[in-house]
C-alpha cells in the first residue's frame, strides 16, 4: 500500500539524506525526491545519494577545530552522514577524508532500507502543500531553479565553485615525489572547506600524503604556464564571484608570483628526502579511496580547459606522466538571502510550509550542509510530533550556523555562503585571551549535551 508521506524533501544530497534519516527516525514518513539519474547537473556523475562533488575531504577532525567540534556535535546527534563518513574514512592525516563511492554507497543503502523513507526518482517543479524541505543545492535548475531565482533573491545570489583534478596513482613518479604529512596543527586558522585541504588537516606523522616538489625555476615555469593557459570563462552578463576557500588556482596566481607558494604549494614542514631540504613549492597528493588507486590535487581547484590541465599539471615533475581520471571543473552556485527570505524554522515567509536547508541557504561545505540539514528535520518534526525542539544553542556549531542563516542583519549587510568558524559564536566572558578556541570548544560540549536532553531526540551514546 503505498502511503501518503508526512514530510517531502527534495534532494538527496547531504542535507537531503541526513534530513530524511532523522525525521524517519523521529518516526515521521518521509518521501525523498531525488532527480538522479533521470536529471543530472553538470557536477554529478553517479545516480548515488550523497554524492560528493568536490573535494573528498570532511576537513579537520582535531576536536578544537571549527569542522572537528562540528562534526563531534553531529556524532552527538546521531548524523547518519558523519556515521557512513566514519566508516568510509581513508588516510588523511588529522582530516576526515572519505572514500567518496563507497561513502555515497553507505548512505543511499541506508536511506533505501529504512522503512519510514521512500526514494522517488524523478524531478520535481512544483512543491506541494504538504510539508516539504528543498534541499536540492546550489545547482538547482527547471522550474523550481526559477522560483529560488526569481523569489529567494535574484541571480545576484550566486558564487562560482571549482573542483580539483584527479589523478591515478600509478602514474605519479615518485622519483621526484616523497611521502609526508603537512604543515604543524595549524587547522584552525584555515579551517575551510579547500582551505584546510590545503592544509592537509594537520601533521600526524604517518605520511598520509604524496608531495611533489618543484624548485624555483620550475615552479616560476608552471606559474608563467597557469596564467597564459586557455580558461573557461562565465558568461558575459556574469560577474565572476568565486567562495574565497574555493579560489581557482589560476584566479590565485593573478594575485601575485607567490600566492599559490603561501597557499595550496606552501611547503612548510616538508624537506625533500632526496635533499634534505624544504622545497621551494609543493603540489600535495591526499588519497581518494581505500584502496590508494586515485589521489586529488589537494587545493588545485581549476576552471583551465581540460587540454590545458594536462599539459600544465604534467610540468609538475611527479606528474610528468600523471594520468587525469578527473578534471577539474567550475560550476555556478545559487544561495538564497536567507536572513530575509526565511524565518526562525527555515520556513519561507511566504510559504511556510516550504522550508529550505543546506548549500541553499547560504552555509558552505559538506559538513555545513549536513549539519543544516538536521537542525531543520528536528525542528519539523519537533512540530508535527510535539516534541519541543528549539533551536541549538547560539554558542555551539551548529547554533553559529543556525544563527548565521536566520539571524536578522542590520540594513545593507551583505549576506553570503560561510564555513564552519568561531567568529560565528558569542565571545567567552572576561578578559581571559589565552587557550581561547579549547575554552569555547569545551563551552560548546557542555552546552551541546544540555540541549540533547531538552529536544529529547535519540542521540548517539
Amino acid at each position: 500500500m503505498r502511503w501518503e508521506p508526512d514530510v517531502t524533501i527534495v534532494g538527496g544530497g547531504m542535507a537531503g539524506s541526513e534530513a530524511a534519516w532523522q525525521l524517519a527516525e523521529a518516526g515521521l514518513r518521509v518521501a525523498l525526491v531525488e532527480m538522479k539519474p533521470s536529471a543530472m547537473s553538470p557536477a554529478h556523475q553517479s545516480p548515488l545519494l550523497g554524492e560528493l562533488v568536490c573535494s573528498n575531504s570532511l576537513r579537520s577532525d582535531d576536536p578544537v577545530a571549527p569542522a572537528g567540534l562540528l562534526k563531534h556535535e553531529l556524532r552527538r546527534c546521531g548524523s547518519m552522514v558523519i556515521a557512513c563518513a566514519d566508516q568510509h574514512r581513508v588516510p588523511a592525516g588529522q582530516a576526515l577524508a572519505v572514500e567518496r563511492f563507497g561513502f555515497a554507497r553507505a548512505i543511499t543503502q541506508r536511506i533505501a532500507l529504512h522503512p519510514g523513507i521512500r526514494i522517488e526518482r524523478r524531478r520535481m517543479d512544483e512543491l506541494p502543500k504538504s510539508p516539504v524541505i528543498v534541499c536540492t543545492g546550489p545547482l538547482t535548475e527547471g522550474q523550481l531553479g526559477e522560483v529560488i531565482r526569481a523569489e529567494l533573491g535574484g541571480d545576484r545570489m550566486y558564487f562560482y565553485d571549482a573542483i580539483a583534478p584527479i589523478v591515478a596513482a600509478d602514474s605519479i613518479d615518485f622519483d621526484y615525489a616523497f611521502r609526508a604529512s603537512r604543515w604543524g596543527r595549524d587547522s584552525d586558522a584555515i579551517d575551510r572547506d579547500t582551505a584546510s585541504d590545503r592544509a592537509a588537516g594537520g601533521d600526524t606523522g604517518v605520511g598520509d600524503y604524496i608531495n611533489c616538489p618543484m624548485n624555483k625555476a620550475q615552479y616560476d615555469d608552471f606559474i608563467t604556464a597557469v596564467n597564459a593557459g586557455r580558461k573557461v570563462l562565465p558568461h558575459d552578463f556574469e560577474e565572476p564571484k568565486y567562495f574565497e576557500s574555493c579560489m581557482p588556482i589560476e584566479v590565485m596566481a593573478e594575485r601575485g608570483p607567490q600566492t599559490l607558494r603561501f597557499g595550496p604549494m606552501r611547503p612548510i614542514g616538508l624537506r625533500d628526502p632526496r635533499t634534505g631540504f624544504r622545497p621551494w613549492a609543493v603540489v600535495q597528493l591526499r588519497p581518494e579511496n581505500r584502496y590508494l588507486t586515485a589521489y586529488n590535487l589537494v587545493g588545485f581547484q581549476t576552471r583551465l580547459a581540460y587540454p590545458e590541465q594536462q599539459r600544465i599539471f604534467q610540468m609538475i615533475p611527479a606528474l610528468h606522466r600523471a594520468e587525469f581520471l578527473r578534471y577539474g571543473s567550475i560550476h555556478r552556485n545559487t544561495y538564497i538571502d536567507a536572513p530575509a527570505r526565511l524565518g526562525e524554522r527555515f520556513e519561507l515567509r511566504s510559504r511556510p510550509n516550504v522550508r529550505f536547508a543546506g548549500l541553499l541557504t547560504g552555509v558552505e561545505g559538506y559538513i555545513e550542509s549536513c549539519a543544516m540539514g538536521l537542525v531543520v528535520a528536528w525542528m519539523l518534526a519537533g512540530e508535527l510530533t510535539g516534541r519541543a525542539a528549539p533551536p541549538p544553542p547560539p554558542t555551539t556549531m551548529l547554533g553559529g550556523l543556525y544563527h548565521h542563516v536566520t539571524a536578522p542583519r542590520d540594513e545593507g549587510y551583505k549576506y553570503g555562503p560561510t564555513n564552519v568558524n568561531y567568529g560565528l559564536l558569542p565571545p567567552l566572558p572576561g578578559t581571559r585571551k589565552d587557550n581561547r578556541k579549547e575554552r569555547m570548544s569545551e563551552r560548546a560540549r557542555a552546552d551541546l549535551e544540555t540541549w540533547l536532553g531538552m529536544v529529547r531526540v535519540n542521540v548517539a551514546a
